[in-house]
């Protein structure tokens, strides 16, 4: 009798320890859905170590003049085959005697979503001297400045422009980041399929223009962004994405952290 009590309370106990297994199994094996899975992104400065961060959309000199939603820390996310490139594209620009300075990498989709809310509120323009003086807001939705959708979601997108290190200061591209306006466009007194500054500048509605160095200075940044795969946006100048980007079709959801 003895040993076949001790017999029964072994096997309840390996019953119980199975189910507890299973248990521990099921957990651990929960699916994550594919916009919010970061396995495949690198924090930017692991792979690109070079690379200065002005995390714009942390701070609050930005078009909304707060920080955006999803941007818990100041880091700069890519997927590793965008971040690989990248370092290509700072290694001989480093050999040049220039850094990347990147104000936006991944953007979650919760920072595009309060960009839109910002743009639906046609009463908040306090920023509006500093980055679209010479638009009315109605119109960002229509001219496309503010989607629903963005390819910094998808994670191989980023913004940037150069540093010089003989002067130690940003390059003078004779605009800023995140202006509102055909001065952003590269072809802004200028042809950028050949590189040729022609200084027209008709497009300005207030009559701005850039010298042929501040053109040229977004033309070298662009030419060592394409060397490595990325393809620029005909509307800004700092804008890259990777061609042969690994999610083309994912808009990703989990927080810049």
């Amino acid at each position: 009798m003895k040993r076949t009590i001790s017999h029964l309370t072994a096997m309840m106990l390996m019953a119980a320890a199975m189910v507890a297994f299973a248990g521990c199994g099921t957990a651990s094996d929960k699916k994550i859905a594919p916009e919010e899975d970061a396995s495949q992104f690198v924090t930017l400065t692991d792979v690109v170590p070079d690379a200065i961060l002005e995390i714009r959309y942390f701070g609050t000199y930005n078009f909304v003049g707060t920080r955006i939603d999803g941007y818990r820390e100041p880091k700069a996310l890519l997927t590793r085959q965008a971040a690989d490139s990248l370092r290509r594209v700072s290694d001989d620009l480093v050999a040049m005697g220039y850094r990347l300075k990147v104000y936006d990498a991944y953007r979650p989709q919760r920072g595009v979503d309060h960009f839109v809310r910002w743009a639906a509120d046609l009463a908040d323009t306090a920023m509006k001297c500093y980055f679209y003086p010479d638009l009315d807001k109605s119109v960002l939705f229509d001219q496309e400045y503010i989607m629903a959708r963005s390819g910094h979601t998808r994670g191989s997108t980023v913004d940037l422009t150069l540093f010089d290190m003989r002067t130690e200061k940003e390059v003078d591209m004779g605009g800023t980041f995140d202006w509102f306006g055909p001065e952003s466009h590269p072809d802004f007194c200028g042809d950028p399929a050949t590189g040729t500054y022609t200084g027209d500048n008709s497009k300005s509605p207030a009559g701005r223009s850039i010298t042929a160095e501040q053109f040229e200075g977004r033309m070298l940044l662009r030419r060592a962004m394409t060397a490595h795969g990325f393809r620029p946006l005909d509307t800004e100048w700092w804008h890259f994405t990777l061609a042969d980007e690994p999610f083309p079709d994912t808009y990703f959801t989990f927080p810049v952290e």
